[in-house]
């Protein structure tokens, strides 16, 4: 069976409520739309992942520092992650950022000192780009 290749401009279907077609045009879903998110529930066991697209785990690296890991790359490391903290300010830097994985720095108070922590706060991040 040989394997081939499918070229289109927009993609159609026919909506499942009201029965009009609609459309999408192709560069919209490589440009314009999210690329990866995550639901990360931190516990004093470790932090995890309660739900996601496009991210395959997150880790405890340092103290107030968690680095999530994608499932599919990002085609450059300039790509835009927007995160939410429940109770907890968030930090991004542009040195957190791979094409792989991406760092969630928390602040713990107003000195700006980071820490772990694990009484079931949640984050959530989104994350806008090209993927590799």
């Amino acid at each position: 069976m040989a394997n081939g290749t499918i070229a289109f401009d927009t993609l159609s279907t026919s909506g499942q409520i009201d029965g009009t077609a609609r459309s999408i045009d192709t560069d919209y879903l490589l440009n314009g739309s999210n690329k990866a998110w995550t639901n990360i529930l931190y516990t004093s066991a470790a932090p995890g992942i309660q739900d996601s697209f496009n991210a395959t785990s997150v880790a405890d690296t340092t103290a107030g520092e968690y680095t999530v890991t994608l499932s599919n790359n990002m085609a450059n490391s300039t790509y835009v992650c927007v995160s939410n903290q429940q109770d907890f300010a968030v930090e991004h830097q542009s040195p957190s950022l791979s094409t792989s994985t991406y760092a969630i720095r928390l602040i713990a108070d107003s000195s700006g000192a980071r820490a772990d922590i694990g009484n079931g706060t949640q984050s959530y991040t989104l994350i806008t780009g090209e993927l590799a």
